[in-house]
C-alpha cells in the first residue's frame, strides 16, 4: 500500500538536535570516527566510521530513546514501544536511568542476543507475530490496559532529534581532523537515524550529501524517496534486522526534503560488507550497520575518490547466526 496523503505533524527542527546534544551530554557516549588506509585503498574512497555499535546499549537509538525519556511528562511511571530490539534495549536502559518501568513489544523472530539485551536493561517484554501490524496491535492493547507512555521506535519527533546528534558529532568530529566529507552514508529502516542526520546537516555543513543505504528487499524508503509517496506497507526479506520495518511517516516528511538519495545493497553486498569490517577494521558491527560500507562497495562509482562519512549504526547480533551465514557463502 502507497501513503499518498503524507500528514507529518510535530516535525522536528534543527534547533531540537541541538537541544537534544545539550540534553544528552554526560548520559552518551561521543563515539570515535576511524579509517582503515588498506580498506581506502580497496574502495579506491577515502572511508570514516562514525562508530555507533560503540555507543550505550551497542547502537545509536541510545541517543534518540535518551532524548525522549528525558522530557516525558512529569509523573510518567511507565513507557512502553515496540521494536526488533535496538529501540527496546536503548528505551529499556533510558528508563531505567530514571526510575521509569519500561515494556517493549517484539516480534517473535528478533535476534536471541536483542532479546536478551532488552532483558537485560530491566523491560518486560511482550512477544507479538513478526509483522507491524501485529507490533502496533499488541503495543496499543497494552497501553489501554496500562496508560503507559509510548516512545515510538522512529516517528516522533523527540527520536529523530536525538539521532540527529550523531551528525552533530560528524561535523565536528571531521572539523578536528582537519577535513570535510562529500557525502555520509546512513542505513534506514524506520527513517530516525536517516531523518535525523540529514535536518542535522543541512543547518552544519548543508554542502555535504546525505544518502540513505537499505536492502533490496526492504526496499520501502528507496521507492517512497523516488516516487514521493510513503509506501506504509511490504514484506521485507533481509539479514539486516533492524531494517525490517517501512518508514515513518515524520522521518518520510525530513528525508524527501533534506536526502540526496537512497541506494539499495544486495544481501551478498551486506554479507561481504560485514566479514570486510571484520577482516580489515577488527569492529564487529551487527549487518544492518554494514548496510552503509555495502553501499560504497555496490556503488563504486558515486563514491569513488570521494570523502564519506559512513554511520555503523549498531554491533548488537547473534553471532553463530550471522557467522554461518558467512560460513555458507
Amino acid at each position: 500500500m502507497i501513503d499518498t496523503n503524507i500528514q507529518a505533524p510535530d516535525l522536528p527542527t534543527a534547533a531540537d538536535v541541538f537541544a537534544a546534544a545539550e540534553r544528552l551530554h554526560g548520559h552518551i557516549h561521543r563515539t570515535p570516527l576511524m579509517t582503515s588506509a588498506s580498506l581506502n585503498q580497496l574502495l579506491g574512497a577515502e572511508v570514516h566510521f562514525k562508530c555507533e555499535h560503540l555507543q550505550k546499549v551497542g547502537a545509536f537509538k541510545a541517543r534518540g530513546a535518551a532524548n525522549a525519556v528525558l522530557q516525558l511528562p512529569p509523573g510518567t511511571e511507565m513507557v512502553a514501544t515496540h521494536s526488533s530490539g535496538n529501540h527496546g534495549a536503548a528505551l529499556a536502559w533510558a528508563a531505567a536511568q530514571q526510575g521509569v518501568r519500561c515494556t517493549v513489544v517484539m516480534p517473535e523472530n528478533a535476534p536471541a542476543a536483542k532479546k536478551t539485551a532488552v532483558a537485560a536493561y530491566g523491560a518486560e517484554i511482550l512477544y507479538c507475530a513478526p509483522t507491524l501490524a501485529a507490533r502496533e496491535a499488541t503495543l496499543a492493547e497494552l497501553v489501554t490496559k496500562t496508560g503507559a507512555h509510548v516512545v515510538p521506535p522512529f516517528d516522533d519527533a523527540r527520536i529523530i532529534a536525538g539521532q540527529g546528534t550523531v551528525a552533530q558529532e560528524i561535523v565536528g568530529q571531521c572539523r578536528e581532523l582537519g577535513f570535510t566529507p562529500d557525502l555520509v552514508v546512513a542505513p534506514v529502516g524506520g527513517g530516525g537515524l536517516l531523518a535525523g542526520v540529514a535536518l542535522a546537516m543541512s543547518a552544519l555543513a548543508p554542502d555535504i550529501r546525505v544518502l540513505g543505504a537499505e536492502p533490496a528487499g526492504a526496499d520501502d524508503a528507496q521507492r517512497s524517496f523516488r516516487s514521493g509517496t510513503r509506501v506504509t506497507e511490504q514484506v521485507p526479506e533481509t539479514i539486516a534486522d533492524g531494517l525490517r520495518t517501512t518508514l515513518g511517516a515524520r522521518n518520510f516528511a525530513v528525508i524527501r526534503e533534506r536526502v540526496s538519495d537512497i541506494v539499495t545493497v544486495s544481501e551478498a553486498g551486506i554479507l561481504s560488507a560485514l566479514e570486510l569490517l571484520w577482516r580489515r577494521t577488527k569492529q564487529l558491527a551487527e549487518p544492518s550497520a554494514a548496510v552503509g560500507l555495502a553501499a560504497v562497495m555496490e556503488h563504486g562509482a558515486r563514491f569513488r575518490n570521494k570523502r564519506v562519512v559512513v554511520v555503523l549504526s549498531g554491533g548488537n547480533m547473534d553471532f553463530a547466526a550471522v557467522a554461518g551465514l558467512l560460513a555458507d557463502r
